[in-house]
């Protein structure tokens, strides 16, 4: 089974619901570990901090797109771990994942991308096509 889940977020509702899914099949495994990564996209983090009164509200409103996802960890009682990293959403979480020792990636089909919501989103479909291991995308 898969004791070692990277599950890929942003906050958007379908990678809520990849949590809960990157949740059941941890559930199954004893001593599972699903490891959360954000990945902050320089192009929108210029927009971000350009509109941010400080460092510390910027940290705290991304802070609140990842709430619920954290809640919803917590009260699993599994073991997790929370990882924000920085670049192009894509290829980073494909050399994050492919570099780890994960057996299984899981991501939502959409982000929060509003330009790619009428299909498969470009960041699953590229992390589906390149990253090495078992990819579940959840919508």
């Amino acid at each position: 089974m898969y004791n070692n889940i990277l599950l890929s977020v942003d906050g958007s509702e379908h990678s809520l619901r990849a949590t809960q899914e990157a949740i059941k099949i941890a559930s199954l495994v004893d001593k599972c570990m699903i490891e959360v990564v954000v990945v902050v996209d320089f192009s929108q983090s210029k927009s971000e901090v350009l509109h941010s009164q400080g460092k510390e509200e910027l940290e705290m409103s991304r802070g609140k797109k990842l709430l619920p996802i954290e809640e919803k960890l917590k009260s699993s009682n599994l073991s997790y771990e929370l990882k924000i990293l920085r670049g192009e959403p894509g290829p980073t979480i494909i050399d994050y994942a492919n570099k780890g020792n994960f057996q299984l990636v899981v991501v939502g089909s959409r982000g929060l991308n509003s330009l790619q919501e009428m299909v498969l989103g470009s960041v699953s479909h590229k992390v589906a096509k390149r990253v090495q291991c078992p990819v579940l995308i959840v919508k």
